[in-house]
C-alpha cells in the first residue's frame, strides 16, 4: 500500500515586478532560493541530513538559472552535503509537478523527505530565455501549429464568446481579492521576507498588485496580442480552427498573468519522518494527474487534468472545496470555472496571478501554500490546484487539510 504524504510547510517569497527596475533585481536567483531553504531550516530546526531530495522548477533553467541551481543553493544554504537535488522544467506548471514528484516519491516508500518548489528571476533571466524547436524550428511550428500563449488564450476567448468586459472583471477580482487578503495579513505565516548583506528587508510583502483597479482602469489597456495576431500568428491558428471568422484579441496587461520575480519551497514526508524530526502535518497529498490536449490552443488542459485528479480521488467537484487555477489569463480562469462547474465562492479566493504575479517555475509551489493558508484558515477539508501548461498540458492536484 502507498504511504500517506504529508505537508509539513509550505513558504515563499514576496513577489514583485519581473523587471531591471524591480526591487528584487539586485537578488540573485541563487539567493532567492537560498533565503528559503534556510528559513525552512531554521523554522523546524530540521535536521537536513534526513532529507532525501530537494526538486526546484524553473522555466528558464539557464544562465544564472542553469546548472541544477538548486543544489548550489544548498550548499550556500549550508545544509547537509548529503542532500542531492534535481532541477526541472515543465513549463509554468514546473513548481507544482516538482511537488507531485516529491509526493509520488514518498508515496512509493523509497523516500521519506522531500523539498520541492521552484524559482523564477524574471528581472534577471527574462521570459522565453530558454528557447527550443516549438519556437524556433520552422518544421517543428508547422508540424504542431505553434502560436503565442497570448494567440491561445484570445483564441478561447473568441471561441466561448467571452468579451473583453468577461475577461477585464475576471482581472478586477482578482485585484480585489489578492489585495484584501495581503492588506489582512493572510499571506503572511508563508511569505519570507527577503533581505540584505547588511540585514536590511528588500521587500517584505507581495507589491505588484494595483490598488484601485477597476473596469474603467482596465478598458484603457490595449490588447496585447493583436500585433502578432495581425502578424501571422492569427492565420495560423486558424488554420485550425477554420470556423473562427476572426480571433477577438481580449487580453491586456491587465488581465493577463504578471511578470514577477519569486521563488517557494514545500517540505513533505511521510508519518514516520514526522514523527522523527518532531514535525506536525499540516496537509495530505490526495491525487494528482497530468494530462495534454490540442497544441495550438494549448491552454485548455486544467480541466482535463483536474477531472483525472478527482476521478483518480473518487471525488466529485462537490468533495472540493477551494478550487485554486493559476490566473494565466483570464479566459483560462473562465474555461476552468466553466468545465468544472465552479461557484465563484470557491473559485480562486485570494486572487491570483493576474494581481500576484506569475514567477514561472515558482508559482506552483506558491500555490499548493496559499491553498493550505486558507484550508486551515477558513477550517475547510479539500482544495484542488490546477494549471495551464504549454505545449497542451495541464496538471492537477488535490490536497486535504490534516
Amino acid at each position: 500500500m502507498a504511504e500517506a504524504a504529508y505537508i509539513f510547510d509550505a513558504i515563499r517569497t514576496p513577489r514583485s515586478r519581473g523587471k531591471p527596475n524591480g526591487p528584487m533585481n539586485e537578488i540573485k536567483p541563487i539567493a532567492l532560493v537560498t533565503a528559503l531553504l534556510r528559513e525552512m531550516q531554521a523554522r523546524h530546526d530540521l535536521d537536513t541530513a534526513r532529507v532525501d531530495d530537494v526538486i526546484m522548477g524553473c522555466g528558464n533553467p539557464v544562465k544564472e538559472q542553469g546548472s541544477v541551481m538548486s543544489k548550489s543553493a544548498l550548499v550556500m544554504a549550508g545544509w547537509d552535503q548529503s542532500v542531492p537535488s534535481a532541477q526541472l522544467n515543465r513549463y509554468c506548471a514546473s513548481g507544482l509537478d516538482t511537488f507531485n514528484l516529491a509526493a509520488a516519491k514518498i508515496a512509493s516508500g523509497w523516500e521519506d523527505l522531500v523539498c520541492a518548489g521552484g524559482y523564477e528571476s524574471m528581472s534577471r533571466v527574462p521570459i522565453d530565455s530558454a528557447t527550443g524547436p516549438l519556437a524556433e524550428d520552422p518544421e517543428t511550428v508547422l508540424a504542431s501549429v505553434s502560436v503565442p500563449q497570448g494567440i491561445s488564450a484570445d483564441l478561447i476567448a473568441t471561441l466561448h464568446g467571452w468579451d473583453r468586459t468577461a475577461c477585464d472583471e475576471v482581472a478586477m477580482q482578482s485585484q480585489r481579492k489578492a489585495l484584501a487578503a495581503r492588506d489582512a495579513g493572510w499571506f503572511d505565516r508563508s511569505v519570507v521576507p527577503l533581505r540584505d548583506g547588511t540585514g536590511e528587508v528588500i521587500i517584505a510583502r507581495d507589491d505588484f498588485l494595483k490598488p484601485g483597479t477597476d473596469l474603467a482602469t482596465l478598458g484603457a489597456l490595449k490588447p496585447s496580442f493583436a500585433k502578432m495576431g495581425a502578424a501571422g500568428f492569427d492565420q495560423f491558428a486558424m488554420t485550425k480552427y477554420p470556423d473562427v471568422a476572426a480571433i477577438h484579441h481580449v487580453h491586456t496587461p491587465g488581465n493577463s498573468s504578471g511578470i514577477v520575480d519569486g521563488a517557494s519551497l514545500v517540505l513533505l514526508g511521510n508519518a514516520r519522518a514526522g514523527r522523527d524530526l518532531g514535525l506536525t502535518p499540516r496537509g495530505r497529498v490526495v491525487s494528482v494527474a497530468l494530462t495534454s490536449t490540442e497544441p495550438t490552443i494549448m491552454l485548455t488542459g486544467p480541466g482535463p487534468a483536474s477531472k483525472k485528479a478527482l476521478a483518480k480521488a473518487g471525488l466529485t467537484i462537490d468533495d472540493i472545496d477551494l478550487v485554486e487555477i493559476n490566473e494565466a489569463f483570464a479566459s483560462v480562469v473562465l474555461l476552468l470555472q466553466q468545465d468544472l462547474n465552479v461557484p465563484d465562492e470557491k473559485l480562486n479566493v485570494v486572487g491570483g496571478a493576474i494581481a500576484l504575479g506569475h514567477p514561472i517555475g515558482a508559482t506552483g509551489g506558491m500555490l499548493v501554500g496559499t491553498m493550505l493558508d486558507e484550508l486551515e484558515r477558513r477550517n475547510l477539508k479539500r482544495a484542488l490546484i490546477c494549471m495551464c501548461v504549454g505545449g497542451g498540458m495541464g496538471i492537477a492536484t488535490i490536497i486535504e487539510r490534516v
